[in-house]
């Protein structure tokens, strides 16, 4: 009874922050009609289209004025962002691309089975070096893809790009944990293919998605072929593709054979290369396509509808390493029969020309507009954007064939993006509690991985989520008992100096607040971080330093330090890697007990100024944006 009573307690205080009513009606608000004063729009602004104001910023939209900060920030291309550029350098997997880390480094799991295989099942002491050396490359990519990642968050003057970076990257969700080739594709997907087109047109995007190798391995299109029976648009001799494969693998020393994609052993490249030869439709992509990324659950397709859409794709593939990397068509694996897709007949005959004119389809069709006008809206607005505005960017995505930055202009430009409604409306994310108090306090980069464990302890690990829908867009999927206190334990974690790159009190302006009574202190904290608006609740921990739900937790087993749950990224090669998208590598359990032994110290026992601001941090204000 008494963790029921403080699990309600916790969801009431994040629940009671100040200005939390319901989401306007449409008749309320006039045209152009806009109800947050002058000062929270720009807390506003900052808070929805950034990962959270840094000292200074406040004042410098308020001086440029909230429509021209929003009308920069839309051009992103315009923008000097050098200093992010410059410390993002030193990071390989930025420098070269997916297929340049896959040629180069050699997969682990392939590894250990060529050599287990050359020498009866036996390793020599060169061979556990060069095993141990190639986990240690792979292990050094995946910490790379996940430091850069919020590295460029951190730092980045492109601001608005990189929540539509977020976005997109959870739109079109891959996982990391679906195996290891997935490690060298992340950061090519995050830098080359989301982030140049988070703000263009959206076919653009979903063509580029469509042919990037970590899409295309995560929901197994990369072996999707046409089914037995089915025309095939090249016909190969079977006789003279096995003499090819025998050619390649006799060509590649031990743990070499990646110039087929999937092959991690001649026995595996044989089974690969019968799945192409003798068929097998996947739909994975196909169905995810139109549920998820474009038409929506609702959006009004049939079973055979998937299915002729995985049929339009078979053949977009993964070349190997040898043959430039990258997106490939296989002729030999597409099925050229005639298909029915959404009203539109693909005639016979074809190759990719199927999969790319499937693509113009759903791009353009009137469900789509409405489901990417709806995740907007329900990102940047509300978790239950009106009706009215939904429609309002349905109509721009119509009219501007899908321009990302027209319809984003339009939403948050709107009077329910002002509204007084709208005002810490939405509960952050993991990512975002964690960026946004990073940016608060000036944190400079952390070139380990330990900030992103820090995310993952809250829930929410970089490449992290295993099935295809992404991370939650509404607060109610963050608020259990359990996550809040880790949030607002991590708010003491930072204030106490224990956040690598993060000295709070190294803020200019803060020494001069530590010999100051309390009530100066809390009143500069309010203002500084908290937006100078707080509820009576709130002032009174702050004034206090009692935190009645913390004093609660402390008496059951909830006051358990914060975990990280089984990071994807970090988990040990596996040989064979799990095929479903949502399955979990058993060794990840190995993984699990490495993050529990990481687990953090008991919490810092803080006073004066530092308590204000860990107290401040946790608080069900700055938990909103």
């Amino acid at each position: 009874m008494r963790r029921f009573v403080l699990a309600a307690a916790l969801v009431a205080g994040c629940a009671n922050a100040p200005a939390r009513p319901s989401p306007p009606s449409p008749e309320r608000l006039a045209p152009g009609l806009r109800t947050q004063t002058a000062d929270q729009q720009a807390v506003h602004a900052l808070s929805r289209l950034t990962f959270g104001a840094r000292p200074g910023e406040l004042e410098q939209v308020r001086a440029m004025g909230v429509d021209r900060w929003i009308e920069a920030q839309l051009h992103p291309e315009r923008i000097d962002d050098a200093r992010a550029e410059s410390w993002l350098t030193r990071f390989e997997v930025l420098r070269k691309t997916a297929a340049q880390l896959e040629s180069e480094y050699q997969n682990p799991g392939a590894l250990q089975t060529q050599l287990a295989a050359r020498n009866n099942g036996m390793l020599t002491r060169e061979d556990s070096a060069t095993l141990r050396q190639a986990r240690q490359n792979l292990r050094r990519v995946a910490e790379e893809t996940q430091v850069s990642h919020v590295a460029r968050a951190l730092l980045t003057e492109r601001q608005l790009e990189s929540v539509m970076t977020d976005f997109w990257l959870n739109h079109f969700t891959v996982f990391a944990g679906k195996g290891i080739r997935e490690q060298f594709y992340l950061a090519d997907y995050e830098n080359r293919v989301i982030r140049p087109r988070a703000l263009g047109k959206f076919r653009d995007l979903l063509g580029a998605v469509a042919k990037s190798p970590a899409m295309l391995f995560y929901l197994d299109n990369w072996e999707s072929a046409a089914d037995t029976g089915r025309p095939r648009l090249v016909v190969v001799n079977e006789q003279a593709a096995q003499r090819r494969l025998q050619q390649a693998l006799r060509a590649q020393r031990p743990g070499q054979q990646r110039n087929l994609p999937g092959a991690v052993s001649p026995e595996l490249a044989q089974q690969a290369l019968q799945r192409r030869l003798r068929g097998g439709l996947n739909e994975n992509y196909g169905r995810e396509l139109l549920e998820l990324h474009t038409l929506g659950v609702d959006g009004g397709y049939t079973q055979q509808d998937v299915i002729n859409a995985a049929r339009a794709l078979t053949g977009w593939t993964i070349a190997g390493p040898r043959q430039g990397g990258g997106f490939t068509f296989a002729a030999y694996m597409h099925d050229a029969g005639e298909k029915h897709i959404l009203g539109h007949t693909l005639k016979a005959g074809r190759g990719i020309e199927d999969g790319e004119e499937l693509l113009d389809i759903v791009a353009r069709h009137p469900s789509t507009a409405r489901f990417i006008a709806f995740k907007l809206a329900r990102r940047f607005v509300s978790d239950t954007p009106s009706t009215v505005l939904v429609e309002r960017a349905t109509a721009v995505f119509a009219r501007t064939d899908g321009d990302i930055r027209e319809v984003v202009r339009t939403i948050v430009t709107s009077p329910e993006f002002f509204a007084r409604e709208a005002y810490r409306a939405k509960v952050k994310s993991p990512i975002e509690v964690v960026l946004s108090a990073l940016r608060a306090v000036n944190a400079q980069p952390d070139s380990t991985p330990r900030t992103s464990q820090l995310i993952a302890s809250l829930g929410q690990p970089v490449f992290g989520h295993q099935t295809p829908d992404g991370w939650p867009e509404t607060g109610d999927k963050w608020m259990g008992t359990g996550a809040i206190l880790n949030r607002i334990n991590f708010g003491l974690i930072l204030a106490s100096g224990r956040v690598p790159g993060a000295n709070p009190m190294a803020i200019p302006g803060v020494e001069n607040l530590r010999q100051a009574p309390r009530e100066p202190q809390v009143d500069a904290i309010v203002s500084a971080f908290l937006g100078g608006d707080v509820s009576s609740v709130t002032r009174s921990v702050l004034l206090t330093g009692k935190n009645s739900l913390l004093e609660a937790a402390a008496a059951t087993d909830n006051a358990a330090p914060m975990t990280p749950p089984p990071d994807p990224m970090m988990a040990p090669p596996m040989p064979q890697p799990p095929s479903a998208p949502g399955a979990v590598p058993p060794d990840m359990r190995l993984a699990q007990r490495l993050a529990q032994a990481r687990a953090n110290a008991p919490l810092p026992t803080l006073r004066g100024l530092p308590q204000v601001l860990g107290l401040a941090l946790g608080s069900p204000e700055f938990q909103r944006r």
